[in-house]
């Protein structure tokens, strides 16, 4: 097993800076861009995306399934929705909520509303229901762009949660027949400050909480992840098969894109037995990944098209140390950008320099310091927080100030319960992120896990509160408690709950039990293991039990009836004793 440094050093340091060293002209002209942002500065995605479509027409911009599509044409029908939209009155500030799967319409449509200077609301496809409505609200958009392969989650929303205007795509597309192909005028006035999207994150309220992505912190990945570390040349095209709602995809991805004046080719949706092919079909050169992606490609039988692609460059973050090597000598990758980061924080970490298993390298300010059993900062005598040593893992805070904001959430006060002020002295701010990390010296971090109530399951933040609602709400369920656990072999914590039943009632069909949470929650936060138990203390101690039920997981219950889960088709069933080495293997849900 790969093991994650305990330290790095100046050695690490010089390695990786000769690694870079054919890249130095094109990052001394991004390095400025991280360094130095103004959020007063007249520039933002829109007007970044348009230079390049004046400068270089011609260029590929966008394939799709293979097919390419210039820079020039791609700027053009991006300028016609644009025109679409304004006709419905969006202006600066405005909401389009987007839901979509991947394919060049929604990329399109993105651009198109940043280019306004509205916020384009990124809706994640995955949500069914009061949560899609309870996300529809926090957005208050003027118009919803919808992408009819999402006609499940569109059904299931409320016509209360419609705007005054819903597009489908075909209508979008019909609408923009015979619109000017010019430039908004409006991109070229737009502040930095202007913000760019909503990005969806669950949160430990249980439902989804809108964190805004200002075009200068889209900037500032722009630079410092696109311009500084993955360094895309003209030539390079990158695959992109994480969903645009993603922020791997619409922040990181997308930065590097257009940082390096290169071509994006997205995917419709991850294959783990296609990946390759499509990669080799796109004619890619980078991709994107998340470290359960990382997982499924390995747990694939190898393939000659393991080594007969082109990729020289992966970007994303999740990739787990004990992977790493192994990841990197099966399919030939000469660069791992790992990066960590939040789509509500104020700072990124990145692998600039080329430092195996770690999350990379920040410039901006940090600290890494002690914690409560809660996740909650530890203060001492005095009221301050405390540095934890190097090597040792710590809650991971970023500073708040003028030249690093915070952008925050749409709501206020789902903002300020994780600013933490007076950490260090009276007046300064910081952000919790709410992650355990070790920092391992020249300002480089190890991601340890996550914190509170909130869990990371393929890819996505699960909240515990939006689960225990899905089951406590299933008929004869008196109350249940749902929690993360560690499956051997796999990235983040599946889900798992513990039920107690009303008095008097059954225990829930398995099938129509599994049927009913798949209806209710998006199938990554459909609990794998369900534990029946006697009862689930709601006292001053509630949260002990809870502490207490993860600790056990599915391995020590006792004489506890315990359910797994085996899909859609399958719904649950009793445990045995090969199921998390299925789970492993996606034998079974991941």
């Amino acid at each position: 097993m790969n093991a994650v440094p305990t330290k790095v050093g100046i050695t690490d340091i010089v390695k990786g800076a000769v690694k870079m060293a054919p890249d130095v002209p094109s990052m001394v002209r991004h390095a400025p861009g991280l360094l130095f942002r103004s959020a007063d500065k007249k520039k933002s995605i829109g007007s970044v995306f348009q230079k390049l479509a004046a400068d270089h027409p011609d260029r590929p911009f966008l394939r799709w399934k293979g097919e390419s599509s210039s820079y020039g044409e791609v700027n053009r029908q991006v300028n016609r929705y644009a025109a679409v939209l304004a006709d419905q009155g969006v202006g600066v500030g405005d909401v389009v909520a987007i839901l979509s799967k991947n394919n060049p319409t929604d990329l399109m449509a993105i651009l198109a509303t940043v280019k306004l200077g509205a916020v384009a609301g990124m809706i994640n496809y995955n949500q069914r229901g009061e949560v899609i409505d309870h996300s529809m609200s926090l957005m208050n958009a003027k118009v919803l762009l919808r992408d009819p392969e999402c006609d499940e989650a569109f059904e299931s929303m409320s016509t209360d949660a419609h705007p005054e205007h819903v597009f489908d795509f075909p209508a979008l597309d019909e609408a923009a027949t015979g619109k000017p192909d010019t430039d908004p005028a409006v991109t070229a006035t737009l502040p930095a400050s202007t913000s760019a999207f909503y990005i969806f994150t669950s949160g430990t309220t249980g439902l989804p909480k809108a964190s805004v992505m200002s075009h200068n912190r889209w900037l500032a990945n722009y630079s410092g992840i696109g311009g500084l570390s993955v360094r895309l040349r003209p030539s390079d095209t990158m695959y992109v098969p994480l969903p645009l709602y993603h922020n791997n995809a619409l922040s990181v991805s997308l930065g590097a894109v257009l940082a390096g004046g290169a071509c994006i080719a997205l995917g419709k949706q991850f294959s783990a037995s296609r990946f390759w092919d499509d990669i080799i079909l796109n004619r890619a050169t980078a991709f994107s990944y998340i470290g359960e992606l990382c997982r499924y490609l390995l747990a694939q039988p190898p393939k000659d098209t393991d080594r007969k692609h082109s990729v020289r460059v992966i970007i994303g973050n999740g990739m787990r140390p004990e992977i790493w090597d192994e990841f990197a000598e099966r399919f030939a990758m000469d660069r791992i950008v790992e990066f960590y980061g939040a789509s509500e924080l104020n700072l990124a970490f990145v692998n600039v320099f080329s430092v195996k298993r770690t999350a990379g390298f920040c410039p901006l300010p940090f600290k890494v310091v002690d914690y409560d059993a809660d996740g909650n900062p530890k203060r001492d005598s005095r009221g301050r927080l405390t540095d934890v040593p190097k090597g040792t893992p710590g809650l991971l805070i970023s500073e708040i100030s003028e030249r690093v904001p915070l952008d925050g959430y749409t709501d206020d006060s789902e903002t300020e319960k994780k600013v933490i002020r007076d950490a260090f002295k009276s007046g300064d701010a910081y952000f919790n992120s709410g992650d355990l990390v070790r920092e391992l010296g020249f300002a480089h971090i190890a991601f340890v896990d996550r914190l509170g109530d909130t869990f990371r399951w393929k890819g996505e933040n699960v909240a515990t509160t939006e689960v225990e609602g899905a089951v406590g709400g299933y008929a004869g369920v008196d109350g249940a408690v749902a929690f993360g656990v560690e499956v051997p072999g796999c990235d983040g914590r599946a889900g798992m709950a513990a039920v107690t039943m009303k008095d008097g009632a059954d225990k829930p069909d398995p099938k129509e039990f599994a049927d009913a949470l798949y209806g209710k929650l998006p199938a990554y936060a459909v609990p794998l293991f369900i534990r029946f138990v006697g009862e689930i203390e709601v006292t001053s101690t509630f949260k002990n039990r809870k502490v207490e039920l993860r600790e056990q997981g599915f391995s020590d219950v006792g004489d506890d009836e315990l359910w797994v889960l085996r899909g859609r088709e399958g719904g649950y069933v009793p445990f045995y004793e090969e199921y998390p080495a299925d789970v492993a293997a996606a034998k079974a849900p991941r």
